[in-house]
């Protein structure tokens, strides 16, 4: 399979961002039409108030992002991944931060909705709370193409291994990761942890980013990494974005991820873990104090 991501600098402005979005898509079309196309994390919208987050959130299906998405899927016979939209949600006071993909007719095969919340604070003390806004998802999405099942998860999901572990469960040779990495996590875990997942689940890892600065809520500027990456299942990384605007390409091949699976043959090796009462308390005996 043939897959372009396409690394963006998102605003609080959509008509900007969908712009920016279909501009690189397109050539990328023209260079080289791939199977697949990803968009980043926040691709319609990124920064601003908590108010205008909530305004700028959409319906799905339906929506200004999810309409300009899946007419250019129509229009260029391609799939997209698309990234993740702001959904807007009937009667619920928050929204969701949502992946939707779209075959090469423009039909929604499925969508998924962040499960993990961005609520940290930074070596430096910047505060993030996504939670102020979104509420996080529950389910999975895993689909087929190009004779690949592929798995969704989006930006701060890829700290959790166990999500990546359920993905493995469901037999997934790929797993697509839109992000909008902080320059302050990113550049000291994004490259880690992606390599890492690779290598534990035998997977391709497609971490697609933002990239540049954009406002937040109180007008400072805040960065995004970019470094849009993909790790093989041997967790070698085989591709990676250059600072700025544009896309990338990569073949993303069946034989790679059977030749690794068979070198070491972890699914079989595999072992039920039971809990073992009397070992912890052994182990808090012998830590408590006199």
């Amino acid at each position: 399979m043939k897959l372009a991501m396409i690394q963006m600098n998102s605003q609080p402005d959509r008509a900007h961002n969908l712009r920016q979005a279909t501009d690189l898509m397109k050539q990328a079309v023209d260079a080289s039409q791939p199977d697949l196309i990803v968009l980043p994390e926040h691709f319609d919208w990124s920064g601003g108030s908590t108010r205008q987050k909530l305004l700028a959130a959409d319906n799905l299906p339906g929506g200004e992002a999810y309409r300009a998405i899946a007419d250019f899927a129509a229009r260029h016979r391609t799939w997209v991944h698309a990234g993740s939209m702001l959904e807007r949600v009937e009667g619920d006071d928050k929204i969701y931060n949502t992946t939707v993909v779209f075959d090469g007719s423009g039909a929604e095969v499925g969508r998924y909705r962040k499960i993990h919340l961005f609520d940290i604070t930074t070596p430096s003390g910047r505060i993030y709370g996504e939670s102020e806004t979104v509420r996080p998802g529950s389910g999975l999405l895993v689909y087929e193409h190009c004779g690949l099942r592929i798995g969704c998860a989006i930006c701060y999901d890829l700290r959790f291994s166990n999500l990546f572990w359920e993905l493995a469960r469901r037999h997934v040779d790929v797993v697509i990761l839109p992000a909008a990495f902080t320059v302050e996590t990113g550049r000291d875990h994004w490259d880690v942890l992606c390599r890492s997942r690779a290598i534990e689940f035998q997977a391709y890892v497609v971490a697609c980013g933002q990239w540049g600065s954009y406002p937040s809520a109180d007008g400072t500027p805040r960065s995004c990494f970019g470094n849009s990456l993909v790790c093989d299942p041997w967790g070698k990384v085989i591709t990676r974005a250059s600072d700025g605007l544009g896309f990338t390409f990569t073949d993303l091949r069946t034989a790679e991820i059977e030749r690794v699976r068979n070198l070491i043959p972890m699914a079989s090796h595999r072992q039920a873990l039971s809990s073992c009462g009397g070992c912890h308390r052994a182990e808090a005996s012998r830590f408590s104090p006199s």
